[in-house]
């Protein structure tokens, strides 16, 4: 069922945002898994379209917001007014108040700025003036940046970016790619013909089976030598956090749900390691020096941390 749902979901994204199918399956599992997204690429490679194609399939509530240099943490996280008539302070949502949050260019606006997002992020709620109110549930926010060397960029605090389940890259398209999106808004935009596919409750009810998923003990102590080996290598200076450990406890639950399976396996780990620990990292400067990436050293992890082996009863306790 959750399968036949979510193939329904990726194939309705795929009117909008063609070409980049597997892009589309990570976005759905960290959707799944309760996270939150940081796409990080070059300007019109399709972030917003496909944020905006999830947002109808799922038929989510959703807000956008343009963050430049002037964008205040009000209009993030909403402001109290006083109303004389009513002899009382009134609050006035902010952008977060909705279940899918577009957070366009995050590294555009300050960090006082970005920090208002935090509270949200973590707790799925918003504090104004010492009170605090709830935001609805579930709570998806998809972040998008350009490159931190283009002008005008300020990088996200490790803080920050720690809230970030994944981060991924969607790239460019290939040329046959192109032409079918030039052809599909030749007459009209194709996002206006998703079909919703799913709903703020079956996403819940989702995660709440998520819950559910065994994994045995064999793959959380691999897991997590995994994520010590990014701690205890040379060329990192700070390591992958237990948040991050939790992160990629999830997205493998999230990954064998996709896999129709009910139970969590190594290669389930391995396929969302990257995506769940580069941006997690910080790099010595030999590092950068050597011209070492964070992807790099993660793939070399993997490929020294030895792999459990399957045996006899893997799927049940």
């Amino acid at each position: 069922m959750i399968l036949e749902q979510s193939e329904h979901i990726i194939e309705e994204v795929k009117k909008a945002f063609m070409g980049k199918d597997e892009i589309i399956r990570r976005v759905l599992m960290t959707i799944y898994a309760g996270g939150h997204i940081l796409l990080e690429d070059c300007p019109g490679v399709g972030k917003t379209t496909l944020t905006l194609a999830f947002s109808h399939v799922l038929d989510l509530s959703y807000k956008r917001i343009q963050f430049t240099t002037d964008t205040l943490p009000s209009d993030i996280t909403g402001f109290t007014t006083y109303n004389r008539q009513k002899d009382s302070f009134e609050y006035h949502e902010g952008a977060v108040a909705c279940n899918l949050l577009l957070a366009d260019e995050i590294n555009r606006t300050s960090p006082k700025t970005q920090s208002a997002l935090l509270e949200a992020m973590e707790e799925g709620s918003v504090t104004v003036d010492g009170v605090t109110y709830p935001l609805p549930n579930p709570f998806i926010c998809i972040a998008t940046q350009n490159p931190v060397g283009a002008a005008g960029t300020q990088a996200l605090p490790e803080s920050q970016l720690d809230r970030f389940m994944v981060r991924l890259s969607i790239g460019y398209p290939t040329a046959e790619d192109q032409v079918r999106i030039l052809k599909a808004r030749r007459y009209a935009n194709p996002i206006n013909e998703i079909k919703i596919a799913a709903t703020a409750e079956s996403i819940l009810d989702i995660r709440n089976y998520l819950s559910s998923l065994q994994i045995r003990d064999e793959v959380l102590y691999y897991l997590i030598r995994l994520c010590e080996a990014t701690r205890e290598h040379p060329l990192v200076e700070l390591g992958v956090s237990p948040r991050g450990v939790l992160a990629l406890t999830q997205m493998a639950k999230a990954h064998a749900v996709l896999a129709e399976r009910g139970y969590v396996i190594p290669e389930d780990v391995q396929a969302v390691f990257v995506d769940v620990c580069a941006h997690r990292l910080i790099l010595k400067p030999q590092a950068r020096v050597e011209g070492i990436s964070e992807t790099e050293i993660l793939r070399r992890i993997l490929a020294e941390v030895k792999t459990p082996s399957m045996t006899r009863g893997w799927k049940r306790d």
